[in-house]
């Protein structure tokens, strides 16, 4: 091969790799199909003579292969299309093709793909989510049982042992008893494998030098430290607070339209606020679940947090975005103390955040 730029897109499934190669004009050099193993893919692009730039959607085997071809190839992009329209035909090479195109005049969007240092880490903090998903899931599928039937559940006393017999007794269908005891034997198993996973957890996070810092934020915790730690990895991917807000899910979404007029044979911009659309959708469900559950403990508990919720309150702020508001200064807070691992200080909130 030649030793001109090579744009290459991969089309990545659980048994096989598509790949479209293109030129730096635009003509497609070769197509192929690989199996997805470390030694084809790599035999593939050791091939390879000149630049190579590399780009695949963002998905399950994403990770392996970042950290498969960075040291190989001179660029790789791990992009995510999720809600992009698509017209047309589909298929594998049809998808790679797009991406090796859409590489080669720069339309992709990077997603962040860092070093796999925490790789130990994210998996412990998967671990532990999909366990309180998990049983979030069978509470709420053993209380639907008694819904349907129009039988009231207030509180937690259905999933515990003390009051199961006579829970189970209200039951007057044979198959809906099973049912809701083969679930509650589920709960208990996984409250039981629950301790389990966030100590492991725990004690992985406190083997990173930044645990001790964030630790020490009000309101954050051992747990939301760790989630924190995995789905950050560095608080220096993010140039600035506004960045981490969209991240997190609260940045706001605005729309403009007509916004010029012509007067005097001159082009003069509308003086007229934006419309607001609410908050970007487009965020990660963790990092936004823990600024979330932060702020709205600060929120009822004594501290600089709620003296600076109840300042934004007194102004006649709304309670709602007030609480929205101290979910986006906890962030700045955390993101300025990562960076600078200064500890933190309540007469500093202020000046912490700007």
């Amino acid at each position: 091969m030649k030793r001109d730029p090579k744009f290459t897109g991969l089309d990545v499934h659980a048994a096989t790799i598509v790949a479209t190669v293109e030129r730096q004009a635009g003509e497609p050099l070769l197509r192929s199909v690989l199996p997805t193993e470390t030694g084809a893919v790599l035999e593939f692009f050791r091939g390879m003579r000149g630049p190579v730039h590399v780009a695949f959607e963002e998905g399950t085997q994403a990770q392996w292969l970042y950290d498969l071809l960075l040291p190989v190839v001179d660029e790789v992009v791990v992009c995510n299309r999720r809600g992009q329209r698509r017209q047309g035909n589909h298929g594998d090479f049809v998808d790679s093709d797009r991406l090796a195109d859409d590489l080669r005049k720069g339309n992709l969007k990077a997603v962040y793909h860092g070093s796999s240092g925490r790789e130990t880490l994210k998996e412990l903090v998967r671990l532990y989510g999909s366990l309180v998903q998990d049983a979030q899931r069978v509470m709420q599928r053993t209380k639907a049982v008694y819904r349907a039937r129009a039988i009231p559940t207030p509180g937690t006393s259905v999933y515990g042992a003390k009051k199961r017999e006579e829970w189970l007794g209200k039951l007057e269908n044979r198959g809906a008893r099973t049912r809701v005891e083969v679930l509650l034997t589920e709960l208990d198993l996984l409250r039981e494998l629950r301790p389990r996973a966030k100590a492991a957890m725990v004690a992985e996070a406190r083997r990173d030098p930044a645990f001790k810092g964030l630790d020490a934020i009000p309101f954050l915790g051992p747990v939301r430290v760790a989630q924190l730690l995995a789905v950050l990895q560095t608080p220096w991917r993010f140039r600035e607070k506004h960045n981490l807000w969209a991240y997190a899910g609260f940045a706001v979404v605005t729309h403009e339209t007509a916004q010029f007029v012509i007067r005097d044979g001159k082009v003069l911009r509308r003086r007229r606020p934006p419309m607001t659309r609410g908050l970007n959708r487009n965020h990660n469900a963790v990092v936004k679940g823990v600024f979330k559950d932060m702020a709205k403990d600060a929120a009822r508990r004594p501290g600089p947090f709620q003296d600076w919720y109840r300042q934004r309150l007194a102004q006649g702020m709304d309670p709602d975005l007030a609480l929205v508001t101290l979910a986006r200064k906890i962030a700045s807070v955390v993101l300025r103390l990562w960076k600078t691992g200064e500890a933190f200080d309540p007469s500093k909130l202020t000046v912490q955040a700007s």
